[in-house]
């Protein structure tokens, strides 16, 4: 395991806005390297930051990108807690779900930023999508928390977790081996379910598990609004698949690269077919035809990103570290991982789409 440290900042709140005083930036994001079923290699997990902050607030100031973010936009901090926060997906009232490992369950955030609990006993669920029947599709981590100590028959799991009369396992196994520790997943109008462990995997809506491409270090994972290609990010580039017409995929080819720094973490599409990459210095932004727009810089390092509020017009991201009521960062003892995470919103010229929850 590799740690790169940084020396948190002591913030402010005002009026739900972040401002940092002082800080000294050091490094993004904690790596976490270990085994991974299937032989692939493994996913970034920053939750697992262990002892001191988990990141650091930074004061940043927005540029202009053409269609897509106004100059001087301001993120507002809409959420923070200790009890993590990550695979977020907005809702069709203009909400957001986002995903809580630990406390194992979905925890709902309105527009009016009111938050409360929309499903418990998720199975571990750290990532979270919607599929066309208006079902909540998970990745279910369980077992493979590095913080649990007490024995856990469950294995991770792909499955449905809402509405309740639904519940079911979609996939736990590929080719008679765990399906390891899933991170991120997207379900498409046509059934199928994409999702990332180390590499990257579909399941047919007949429940056929398969893998999707190949050299894949995995994170995040996308399809664009019409569902022809699927985007997987893959280190410091983000690489892109056709999607055939019963859901399998061709022609792996590298889509883009992040031309701002960091490795790949979370993607988003708007309704005009821009991607959206969340990466340490903030969410980086490419044409439909892999074109490098800008990055919208953020106050923390972010790992997941949604669009929903009004007019689904409003850009949510999930970011590492939170504030205590005084001021100062959370923080653990050593070796005591930080599962502390903050939701910022940004108001957006660009909209998301509207054809997919996510």
């Amino acid at each position: 395991m590799t740690l790169l440290l940084l020396r948190a900042a002591v913030g402010s709140r005002e009026g739900g806005r972040v401002h940092a005083f002082v800080f000294t930036f050091s490094a993004m994001f904690l790596w976490f390297f270990a085994a991974v079923a299937l032989g692939q290699a493994p996913a970034r997990q920053p939750q697992q930051q262990l002892g001191g902050p988990a990141g650091a607030v930074r004061e940043v100031t927005v540029t202009a990108i053409p269609g897509v973010v106004a100059a001087g936009a301001t993120w507002s901090l809409v959420w923070q807690g200790t009890d993590n926060a990550d695979g977020i997906v907005g809702t069709d009232d203009g909400g957001l779900l986002f995903a809580q490992e630990q406390p194992n369950r979905i925890s709902k955030l309105d527009q009016n930023d009111k938050v409360s609990v929309f499903v418990q006993n998720t199975r571990g669920a750290g990532s979270v999508s919607l599929d066309a029947r208006g079902r909540l599709v998970a990745a279910q981590r369980t077992c493979t928390d590095p913080g649990r100590r007490e024995p856990c028959p469950e294995p991770p799991a792909i499955g449905v977790i809402y509405p309740e009369g639904e519940r079911r396992i979609l996939a736990e196994r590929f080719q008679g081996q765990s399906i390891g520790r899933p991170n991120d997943l997207v379900a498409s109008r046509q059934g199928t379910v994409y999702f990332t462990s180390g590499g990257a995997f579909s399941i047919s809506p007949s429940g056929t598990v398969a893998r999707v491409g190949t050299n894949l270090r995995t994170n995040g994972i996308m399809l664009s609004p019409d569902e022809k290609i699927l985007y997987v990010t893959n280190g410091p580039v983000v690489v892109a698949f056709d999607v055939q017409g019963d859901g399998t995929v061709r022609n792996q080819r590298n889509f883009a690269k992040l031309e701002a720094g960091g490795a790949g973490d979370g993607l988003a599409v708007d309704a005009a077919g821009r991607l959206y990459v969340t990466s340490a210095p903030g969410v980086q932004v490419f044409s439909a035809e892999g074109k490098y727009l800008g990055v919208i810089p953020t106050p923390r390092a972010v790992m997941s990103v949604a669009f929903s509020g009004p007019g689904k017009r409003t850009l949510y991201v999930s970011a590492a570290g939170a504030l205590n009521a005084d001021g100062t960062e959370v923080s653990t003892p050593p070796g005591v991982r930080n599962n502390a995470k903050s939701l910022f919103k940004i108001p957006m010229l660009a909209q998301g789409f509207p054809g997919r929850a996510k």
